[in-house]
């Protein structure tokens, strides 16, 4: 099942965090196992921000943890003094939840694969997103409710996509919840509705070429394959392209960077999708009751045709 929403203002900002809640929560019939943001606000570019997780939410609560906070708190020890040896600069650690943290950083080396890893390499810990303008934000309930733990209608940015998961493949779990960041290129996220047929066998071509996996979610791949062709030299539309041809099953994707907003249908075009397009504005989502959510006034929206990669810029 599971819906997924995105939307693009082009050349102005508004309060993406507070739209796409909405967006996401007209799509909770679809899945509340868990709501992920994934979004570009506006920001000064010169830092990285990374959102961190040093353990797991096994509950409705956002108390109802694992293991104990102390367990968390020696992680982040380990975590920031990791990091200061990497050379990274804490300018700012906030902790939103026992098992959750926002950090702003100065980076001298702009290896983020080494430097994921090395920070990763502390038991229980996953960097959900590292960049310079997006934030990756995910939980277990429905988008309002991750929405008001995390404060994230209060974020004002350019763009943003976002997933509400039924489980149906893997856990009910942080880990598993998307969108996921592709690691470990700078800026880019993914959520997806489907599924891949030939998972396994690309994922073992990526990891031998060093790239990660945190989870054993299908919709992972989308964002370490394209990551992976960028890192190559392939532009974003280029990589959708080809995944469309390397990527077998049902799937609708849709993916972001720093600066743009793409989305691809297989040729099949099983999983919905529609779409609105305006000069100033772009919305999409699993059902056009999403979109409604941010225009409610007579709008002209399409559904995409099967095989169909688009990407807008702001």
């Amino acid at each position: 099942m599971c819906g997924i929403a995105g939307l693009i203002h082009r050349g102005k900002s508004s309060n993406v965090g507070k739209e796409l809640q909405g967006m996401l929560q007209a799509l909770k019939h679809r899945g509340e196992d868990s709501t992920g943001y994934a979004i570009y606000g506006d920001n000064d570019g010169r830092n990285f921000i990374m959102r961190l997780k040093v353990g797991e939410n096994v509950g409705e609560g956002s108390t109802s943890i694992m293991e104990d906070v102390s367990v968390y708190d020696e992680r982040i020890k380990v975590v920031n003094s990791k990091m200061k040896e990497l050379g990274a600069k804490i300018l700012k650690e906030e902790r939103i939840l026992p098992y959750s943290l926002r950090y702003e950083l100065s980076l001298d080396s702009q290896d983020l694969r080494d430097f994921s890893q090395k920070v990763e390499s502390v038991k229980g810990v996953e960097i959900l997103s590292l960049g310079k303008s997006l934030e990756v934000v995910k939980d277990l309930g429905n988008a309002e409710a991750v929405c008001g733990r995390y404060n994230l209608d209060k974020i004002v940015g350019t763009h943003a996509i976002g997933h509400a998961r039924m489980a149906t493949e893997s856990g009910v779990d942080i880990k598993s919840a998307h969108p996921f960041w592709g690691y470990p290129f700078s800026d880019v996220s993914v959520v997806h509705n489907g599924q891949l047929t030939n998972y396994w066998n690309n994922r073992r071509v990526l990891e031998h070429k060093g790239m990660r996996f945190m989870s054993d979610c299908d919709s992972e791949l989308i964002a370490v394959y394209l990551a992976d062709k960028m890192r190559s030299g392939a532009s974003l539309e280029e990589g959708m392209k080809d995944s469309l041809r390397e990527l077998d099953g049902v799937f609708t994707y849709f993916v972001a960077t720093k600066d743009s907003l793409g989305m691809a249908k297989d040729t099949m075009a099983a999983k919905p999708l529609v779409l609105y397009e305006s000069d100033d504005l772009v919305a999409m989502g699993s059902e056009e009751i999403a979109i409604r959510s941010v225009l409610p006034q007579e709008i002209d929206t399409y559904d995409p045709f099967n095989g169909e990669v688009k990407v807008w810029q702001i």
